[in-house]
């Protein structure tokens, strides 16, 4: 009986493991195929600051491996993003099985729907909030100062506010789930509206570098999205639509 019960546990591990190596296998096909652009990948990465440095200052590598680690550490982590598609494929033919027929319908969407939000929010932190802050940060160095930035410390920094805006961007995903699963209703959360508004300004101060412009480009889709979130919440079925 012991032997029965462990058999259903060892064919989803053997299936989890498969889906993993799947999902790895993909990343790194693309990283393969990326390679060979590393350069060219880190020198678009790197344009709105290079387009608002001063034309006697460049970018520097500090480190011996910096040159080549920098570059493979950008290939790498844009694999990984252009296989995001893949890899919540993977997760939803792991928990199709166990879902009832409404939540398939739902749970699909959701997924489409966060995969296209994440990339949304990493496009306009790079044409929107890049610009403004770099040039922002370029013009705020002080007399004397030559900017001169760091390649490795460069992607370091952008990776992060591009994980900020990705996660940040996820913000209706999060609303509908919580509607969804009867957690929250529509009126508690418009109740709570001022206190997620301030909520909001408070993750774009922890979320981004110490200057208000990113903060505030942060926190105001933050709250926008919000609003949007309880939109698509009010398409609800009645009977998930509530507590």
């Amino acid at each position: 009986m012991e032997n029965n019960d462990q058999q259903p546990l060892i064919s989803h591990l053997v299936e989890l493991r498969d889906r993993l190596l799947r999902g790895v296998l993909v990343v790194l096909v693309i990283a393969l195929c990326l390679l060979p652009f590393s350069n060219d990948l880190y020198h678009f990465l790197s344009k709105p600051l290079l387009d608002h440095l001063p034309s006697t200052s460049t970018m520097i590598a500090t480190e011996v491996a910096s040159p080549f680690l920098t570059p493979f550490k950008l290939t790498l982590s844009t694999a990984i993003m252009l296989a995001i598609p893949v890899l919540l494929y993977q997760v939803w033919s792991f928990i199709a099985p166990g879902l009832y027929s409404h939540e398939k319908k739902l749970v699909f969407p959701l997924m489409f729907a966060s995969t296209f939000l994440f990339i949304l929010g990493v496009v306009f932190a790079y044409f929107v909030v890049f610009p403004l802050i770099f040039a922002f940060l370029t013009q705020a160095a002080p007399e004397g100062v030559a900017v001169m930035t760091d390649i490795s410390s460069y992607l370091d920094f952008v990776l992060k506010l591009f994980f900020a805006f990705g996660i940040a961007f996820e913000v209706p995903i999060a609303t509908v789930l919580l509607v969804w699963s009867g957690a929250t209703t529509i009126d508690a959360l418009k109740e709570k509206r001022p206190y997620i508004i301030v909520g909001a300004f408070v993750i774009g101060m922890l979320l981004t570098p110490p200057d208000v412009i990113s903060q505030t480009l942060l926190a105001l889709p933050i709250w926008l999205l919000f609003e949007i979130g309880l939109i698509c919440a009010k398409f609800l079925p009645k009977e998930e639509n509530s507590i």
